[in-house]
């Protein structure tokens, strides 16, 4: 529907600028011209009313703002009001992301997503946080708030951003409202999602537990190897605490509304940013006995959904002279929409975040009255359900009434899912017709999730700004409740350390991989781990900590955080680094270390297949590209693409036969631990193709995925193997969330920008993912990499993947992508001085 709806827009378009005398060719710099109307002013002064003294914003060449401020309230609203010049149109989305309000921006098209999200009740959530918020902290939020609504009391429309001109056709009285500092608060519960751990597999287990055995289910959801991979903190065990037992089964007429679950967080995904297997970030400290300059070096790159612009807005905010009443030195990278510095240092603290993936979200099967639909059981009586009227603005048609339902666990989801109840492709068979059963009656399944929960994340972001020391680092940390995340630690002082923050259920009974019964108090909650026993480190006697999304803890940590941990691949490629370096380390071989292509995948798996595979013309292609392959797969190595090529060839002839097509291999680090599993095994069924009468072992889908590779390769590649590039497969391509997606290729061309070759692959530390059922280009990356240097924080590098601007056509649109693909970092400068010697531009801010 929204593509539909847009391909209305692009057709206006075209009809428009025949109407005006302007050809097709003239098209795009028209459109250009427009966008560059909505250029934001960077020199000379600006006249604000809300501030109370001057504030400095030098910008570097790449567009990095860095604002002075004579006090606290000014330094956030001129955050504000810089973020607005920027990034409006993604601040604008992604509040109505958060509120369940995308049919407002973009017609019918987006309902269901806003009943699903009305539903989850993001927005309702963060106006019960703000109602709980300290004084001091709501004095930023709406210090930031004046900044972002002084912009638009002067800036409408196409003024604001290009993409308004469009939306203007679409929407045409669509007017962004004024920010609140609630929109900022929701920008935790789009993340939360983002990173919200083991959702998928929980219904996927569940799905899969109606066809496949107890053993075959065990064989797609291997438990981590503590013996070959690391966790981040060995945990002594506390003594009288129970992980709870496994879980009951549930109603099998309950699965069909799984399915539909599957459906829309799938759609929801499409916006938010994926959440498959794999996906994660890489954070490491080492202590100053390891390095050239004899203090701590501290690295961090969060891999996130591909998105244009970048999530994230790096800056500086700097108190002209600190104190207690205006206490922020610091710089690194924020959200637009939201205040302070996400991550990043101050003057004497560097911090990353990685995420920790635990288990905060069970589902509940609830059983409803057939005689009152807005009762359910629980231990045997009929409780009455809370409900929410919520009210769905639609452009272009009538307002949609929707009842949310609440049972003691949370809402209702599974109603939301009623117009998806088939496949989310019209095409695709309906799911009623695939499953052959009924719909249910009688059954409903609602969430309970950590973020549903009203919290202060941002609060401990803010004390992450002002931290001073391990001790001000974890108490702020204590806020963090979710997405639970590591955060790692180093100081000026030389020491390093670790906190994992967040609520983490003690569940009563139950391990979170499946679905469980609502309608007995069995399988509550009770409680979270208090944060004193959650696990942390300081200067650990191994000089360096490594997280990478590996398990936190050791089998022996009493509490359950999750059963899904991502496999350490990364996590124990990041420590042999470590160990073998061949020498102190310096920032050179840890921007060599965050560009590390290595693919455990391949070192595993070739020599296997080399051995095996019978004396064929494509096996002795591989021969050639692999006999002395170094397994690095580079954007130019002929190897890696017919490694990734084979392996996507293997997981279809292995997994195809045996899985619904909704649950295919996605080829992430998963399926490298089932594989790895597997090839142990040579004569395992899962091994047969079930499409023939004969029984096939490894070696034979082995030699028929390679056939299928060097098939493909030559294809696409050309016939001379030593031409092939994996980059050539490859390819980052930034897309807008909205507009670029249309379909309309004149629209996507204003905002989209790629494809750029690249290096890496899963579950490799240049984390650049891709979906094996979609080809081979990326859709999670690493979307920022920093370095700081404890030694002098001028010497900190970073960069992040398209530019500052989210205007099309600035010159800082897209000016770091070239650098991000290819590896190369820019200064993160810090101090003054160094700052204002690098501005290129100069804007005063005045009362």
């Amino acid at each position: 529907m929204k593509r539909k709806i847009l391909r209305i827009v692009g057709i206006i378009i075209v009809i428009l600028a025949l109407v005006v005398g302007i050809a097709a060719a003239a098209f795009q710099p028209y459109m250009q011209r427009v966008a560059q109307e909505s250029f934001p002013q960077t020199e000379g002064a600006i006249q604000l009313s809300g501030l109370s003294a001057p504030v400095d914003v030098y910008r570097d060449q790449y567009g990095v703002p860095h604002i002075y401020a004579q006090n606290q309230h000014d330094l956030f609203f001129a955050q504000g009001y810089t973020h607005a010049q920027e990034r409006f149109w993604q601040m604008d989305f992604w509040r109505h992301i958060g509120a369940g309000k995308l049919s407002e921006m973009f017609g019918e098209g987006q309902l269901d997503t806003d009943i699903f999200l009305r539903t989850l009740g993001w927005r309702r959530v963060a106006e019960q946080e703000w109602a709980q918020t300290a004084p001091e902290t709501r004095a930023i939020f709406e210090a930031y708030s004046e900044g972002v609504n002084a912009y638009l009391e002067t800036h409408q429309g196409s003024a604001i951003s290009l993409e308004y001109a469009v939306l203007g056709l679409l929407t045409p009285d669509y007017t962004p409202a004024p920010w609140q500092p609630v929109d900022s608060l929701t920008w935790a519960k789009a993340m939360a999602w983002d990173l919200r751990g083991n959702l998928g597999s929980e219904i996927a287990r569940t799905i899969l537990s109606k066809t496949l055995t107890p053993e075959q289910l065990a064989d797609l959801y291997p438990p981590y190897d503590f013996e070959r991979q690391p966790v981040i903190v060995p945990h002594p065990v506390l003594e009288g605490v129970s992980r709870g037992a496994e879980g009951a089964a549930i109603p099998p007429k309950a699965l069909p509304l799984l399915e539909s679950l599957n459906a829309q967080t799938a759609a929801l995904d499409s916006l938010v940013g994926p959440s498959g297997d794999g996906i994660g970030s890489n954070s490491w400290v080492v202590s100053g006995d390891k390095t050239t300059t004899g203090f701590p070096l501290l690295a961090n790159d969060p891999h996130l959904g591909i998105q244009m612009p970048s999530i994230w807005f790096e800056v500086g905010l700097h108190c002209a002279e600190q104190n207690a009443d205006c206490p922020f030195d610091v710089v690194g990278f924020s959200f637009a929409g939201v205040p302070g510095v996400v991550i990043g240092h101050n003057n004497r603290v560097a911090w990353g975040f990685t995420n920790t993936g635990p288990d905060v979200i069970d589902l509940f099967v609830e059983k409803i009255n057939p005689d009152n639909p807005n009762q359910y059981e629980y231990n045997g009586q009929w409780v009455d359900m809370d409900t929410v009227q919520e009210t769905i603005h639609v452009a272009g048609g009538e307002a949609v009434e929707i009842t949310v339902r609440y049972t003691r666990h949370g809402p209702i989801i599974s109603e939301a899912y009623a117009p998806l109840k088939d496949h989310p492709d019209p095409t695709a068979t309906p799911f009623r017709e695939r499953a052959g059963i009924d719909l249910p009656e009688n059954y409903a399944i609602a969430i309970r999730w950590t973020a549903l929960e009203p919290s202060c994340v941002f609060c401990a972001i803010l004390g992450l700004n002002t931290a001073q020391n391990f001790d001000e680092f974890r108490k702020a940390a204590s806020q963090f409740a979710v997405p639970a995340q590591n955060l790692l630690y180093a100081d000026v002082d030389g020491n390093i350390g670790y906190q994992m923050p967040g609520r983490i259920p003690i569940r009563k009974n139950g391990d979170g991989r499946m679905p469980v019964p609502g309608w007995t108090d069995e399988y509550e909650w009770d409680g979270y781990v208090p944060f004193e026993q959650l696990p942390y480190a300081f200067n650990p006697d191994e000089g360096y900590i490594v997280t990478a999304n590996n398990p936190v803890v050791g089998p022996d940590y009493p509490y359950l955080i999750t059963t899904d941990f991502t496999y350490g691949y990364r996590a124990e490629r990041i420590v042999k680094m470590l160990q073998s370096a061949p020498g102190p380390l310096d920032m050179a071989y840890y921007q060599q270390m965050q560009m590390d292509s290595y693919s455990g995948n391949a070192a595993f798996l070739v020599p296997i297949v080399l051995d095996a595979a019978p004396d064929t013309p494509a096996f002795e292609t591989a021969r050639q590209l692999w006999e002395n392959w170094d397994y690095q797969q580079r954007a130019d190595s002929a190897p890696a693409a017919l490694f990734e090529a084979f392996w996507n060839h293997l997981l279809t002839r292995t997994f195809h036969d045996d899985l619904p097509e909704d649950y295919w291999p996605s080829g992430g680090v998963r399926w490298w631990e089932v594989v790895r599993h597997l090839a142990e095994n040579p004569a395992s069924p899962w091994w047969d193709d079930q499409s023939t009468p004969e029984v096939e072992t490894r070696d034979q889908m082995f030699a028929a995925a390679l056939e299928d590779a060097v098939k493909e390769l030559r294809a696409r590649l050309g016939k001379d193997p030593s031409q092939w590039r994996w980059g050539d497969l490859h390819t980052a391509t930034f897309r807008n969330g909205t507009l670029g997606k249309s379909g309309i290729a004149p629209i996507e061309n204003l905002f989209n920008r790629g494809p750029f070759p690249v290096s890496g692959g899963k579950a490799i530390v240049n984390a650049t993912g891709w979906v094996a059922t979609e080809g081979y280009e990326v859709n999670w990356l690493p979307s920022m990499r920093m370095i700081v240097d404890l030694s002098d924080m001028n010497h900190a590098v970073d960069i992040h993947t398209t530019g500052e601007s989210g205007h099309a056509y600035h010159p800082n649109y897209i000016d770091m992508a070239p650098m991000w693909a290819s590896g190369e970092y820019r200064p993160m400068l810090y101090d003054r001085p160094a700052v204002e010697a690098a501005a290129k531009h100069h804007l005063v801010l005045t009362p």
